[in-house]
């Protein structure tokens, strides 16, 4: 059996032109043609974070931890929404990006692995205007183009599963819809870590996007130094993930053209 990554890899070298034209194609159907065009890449997490704000910090009262990276909580809770919006983008848009796309996989020898991964450097290209957006810098910011690899491959392992089972089974999107609101709020992006109460703290430990969003926060708003153990975290539930859902693609891919 070889590994799924290495065909992955392949495909998308043979098949780059295709790949790019469909990224072309997802970014002109988003904002080409609209008043504003990309920047409602940017004015939509805005327009939450303000919501946000308002509910949590004006309403609620709520106050950032002593010892994070900035007192100021709009910035905190926007640079931990970042990794959220590339995930949860990713996946949700993956899970129908095959059935979207039925006449293209039914009716030629179309690379079908490669629909998700569309959707996921849209998605990209607006979290890099965002955060270029902020205006800080430091040296240790390079690094996150790694932390976005690393996110990648694992919206995309998680994308290639639901993606496959929505072929077969219609309701995945919705169960996932749900899921998905869930893993958001068991995700410390509104409150900072130590908020959580400690009987139910494993729950971070067992969430990757939690390592995530505190990688992007220390990149984005602080000079700290990576951490190596989250680094390795982050790396192991990425890889597991990508290997998983190709696998779990390629098995279920055989039957796309019948049921399609």
């Amino acid at each position: 059996m070889t590994i799924p990554g290495r065909h992955f890899t392949r495909n998308l070298i043979y098949r780059r032109t295709l790949l790019f034209q469909m990224v072309r194609r997802d970014f002109e159907q988003r904002f080409i043609g609209s008043t504003v065009g990309w920047l409602w890449a940017l004015i939509l997490p805005l327009v939450q974070l303000v919501s946000w704000v308002f509910v949590f910090q004006v309403c609620m009262h709520q106050q950032v931890s002593p010892g994070e990276v900035t007192t100021n909580y709009p910035l905190l809770l926007f640079c931990g929404y970042l990794p959220w919006l590339l995930f949860s983008e990713t996946v949700t848009r993956s899970a129908s990006s095959l059935v979207d796309h039925a006449n293209l996989i039914t009716k030629t020898v179309f690379p079908a692995e490669i629909v998700p991964v569309s959707h996921l450097m849209v998605v990209a290209l607006g979290i890099v205007i965002v955060a270029v957006s902020i205006g800080h810098f430091s040296l240790w910011m390079l690094t996150l183009p790694l932390y976005m690899l690393l996110l990648g491959l694992f919206a995309v392992g998680v994308g290639w599963i639901v993606a496959s089972l929505q072929v077969y089974v219609r309701d995945t999107a919705q169960v996932l819809s749900v899921i998905l609101v869930f893993w958001f709020w068991t995700t410390p992006i509104f409150i900072t870590e130590d908020k959580f109460p400690e009987r139910v703290r494993f729950v971070l430990h067992l969430n990757p996007l939690a390592f995530l969003v505190r990688a992007y926060r220390d990149r984005l708003l602080s000079y700290r130094i990576p951490s190596m153990h989250d680094f390795a975290i982050v790396a192991a539930y990425a890889v597991t993930a990508f290997v998983v859902g190709g696998l779990f693609f390629r098995h279920l891919k055989r039957g796309f053209a019948d049921v399609l």
